[in-house]
């Protein structure tokens, strides 16, 4: 057995030592990214390939799926922190219909069927009933708004008054709900969808007005309208009162301007701030204005007229005569008298003309804005120099009209000053889901480059041995001389054959010179 495998050696040994390091190298190199390639591939084709099936869980779905999965034999994997599951392609959909059909997802929330499940034969206690009570009722409501559009995750806490028939109407307490809200990626309720989440909740749960609801989004708070009962979200004192309206203001001014951009760049590629200022300083004008009447020159209404007429008419006596002539006349004065006819007419006329009067009562709005600053930050995969300008543009013509508004013209200059747009690289969170990953698109381009070097030492060793054979049949085509030749074997020594050598190469130099091309050909 042993001489078997030294003879397997021999050839082994003699093939390879026939090649010359430069085809050795290829060799080599070749043999070892084909070996490469090989396990390459065959590992992108054998492995299981998983796609995400879950994700966002609870800690207690999870738990419910793994039990679902281990019994029945299906593997799995789990990613980002125990939140997301991760089953084989082929299983996926099979497990999603199965998990969903057994309501194994609660998203941490409880109903009233738990109720029944968990009911004792022996009996409950009222406060361990109420405690279940209030779970479960918190579990229902929680599902509800799971099932509206939109919302991703609800966290729930309602706050039950204990009843007491000592307490009045107006004593007792009453019932508040406490919600926490995560919508989904590039979802933005509108006022709407805010009143029915108000609604739902307000019904699902007995004796509990809109006022005391309060809902939390990762964008804020998120208050009532008037519409559905409620105080829209203002009350408390009157600094909080402009707060609120400082921040509605600013909200309604936000959600327009995403709502917009959402057109041009997509919701999950913008991001929108505003800040404001705001006189809230309340003002009443009133203006009375009295002017006369366009169609009666320019003068009022009659209002009265009088018109009165007099005439006079009788005789007037005055002194005539010569002045002291007779014996019993006063010196210097008419001695005798005379009569003279008198008439006289006086006419009046009285208007009294009432002018209109124009009363204006003028109550100015409830705030006034002062200032006004908004900044949009848009993601740069997305932004071009035309979209750009646009937005800015778009921007400019907004704090123009709202400032105007309020009596404030102020120049481009400064309005340009009052809008930001930033061009900024989003990072987002890139999901575990089915397909092929970074790593196997790697792996795939490593086999690639492999079999690429593979053909390229495959094509340069079939060169090689091309050039090789064509040179053999040149030297096969030059007619062979006939050199002496000499009997190595039967010499016994390297001196006899140096001597030998020496001897041709002093009698024969040019069979000599023929022996040695002879023997490089044969090498």
């Amino acid at each position: 057995m042993s001489a078997k495998l030294a003879r397997i050696w021999e050839k082994l040994l003699g093939f390879w030592n026939q090649y010359s390091k430069t085809q050795k190298w290829v060799l080599a190199s070749t043999a070892a990214l084909l070996i490469l390639a090989i396990v390459i591939l065959t590992y992108l084709f054998t492995r299981t390939e998983y796609e995400l099936a879950f994700q966002d869980l609870d800690s207690s779905d999870t738990q419910a799926i793994m039990e679902y999965l281990d019994g029945s034999g299906i593997p799995y994997k789990l990613g980002n922190g125990g939140t997301s599951i991760s089953v084989p392609k082929a299983d996926a959909d099979k497990v999603r219909v199965a998990v969903g059909s057994q309501g194994l997802i609660q998203n941490g929330s409880l109903g009233f069927a738990e109720l029944s499940k968990n009911s004792s034969s022996i009996g409950t206690t009222d406060q361990e009933f109420q405690v279940k009570y209030r779970n479960a009722l918190n579990g229902e409501v929680q599902q509800l708004l799971l099932g509206m559009q939109g919302i991703q995750r609800a966290k729930v806490l309602v706050n039950l008054p204990e009843e007491s028939v000592f307490l009045n109407d107006e004593n007792k307490e009453h019932a508040s709900a406490s919600i926490q809200l995560t919508f989904k990626p590039g979802f933005r309720p509108k006022q709407e969808e805010i009143d029915s989440y108000f609604n739902l909740v307000k019904t699902a749960v007995p004796n509990l007005s809109v006022d005391d609801i309060t809902i939390t989004s990762q964008s804020g708070e998120l208050t009532p309208s008037a519409a559905i009962g409620g105080s829209g979200g203002i009350s408390g004192t009157v600094l909080d009162q402009q707060f609120e309206i400082q921040r509605k203001f600013e909200n309604d001014i936000k959600t327009k301007t995403e709502q917009f951009l959402a057109q041009m760049v997509g919701m999950d590629n913008v991001v929108v701030s505003v800040v404001s200022s705001l006189n809230f300083d309340q003002k009443t004008q009133q203006e009375q204005i009295v002017k006369p009447l366009d169609n009666n020159d320019n003068k009022g209404a009659i209002v009265s007229q009088q018109d009165t007429s007099e005439s006079y008419t009788g005789t007037d006596s005055s002194a005539g005569g010569v002045a002291g002539t007779g014996q019993t006349d006063v010196a210097n004065y008419p001695g005798a008298s005379g009569t003279s006819g008198t008439s006289s007419e006086k006419t009046s006329s009285t208007v009294n003309y009432e002018n209109s009067h124009v009363t204006t009562n003028t109550t100015f709005a409830p705030y006034q804005v002062k200032d006004l600053a908004i900044s949009v930050a848009v993601d740069s995969a997305v932004m071009t120099p035309q979209i750009q300008q646009a937005i800015q543009q778009k921007l400019i013509n907004d704090v123009r009209t709202l400032l105007a508004n309020s009596g404030q013209n102020l120049p481009d200059a400064q309005i340009a000053n009052r809008v930001s747009v930033i061009s900024q690289s989003f990072a987002s969170p890139t999901a575990s889901s089915g397909g092929a990953t970074t790593s196997a698109y790697w792996w795939a381009g490593i086999g690639a480059l492999a079999l690429a070097l593979l053909g390229g030492g495959g094509y340069a060793v079939y060169r090689r041995r091309k050039k090789a054979q064509e040179a053999e049949a040149v030297v096969e085509d030059v007619p062979r001389v006939e050199v002496p030749t000499i009997d190595i074997d039967s010499v016994s020594s390297e001196n006899q054959v140096r001597k030998q050598l020496e001897g041709l190469a002093k009698r024969k130099p040019e069979e000599f010179v023929n022996l040695l091309r002879t023997w490089l050909v044969d090498e």
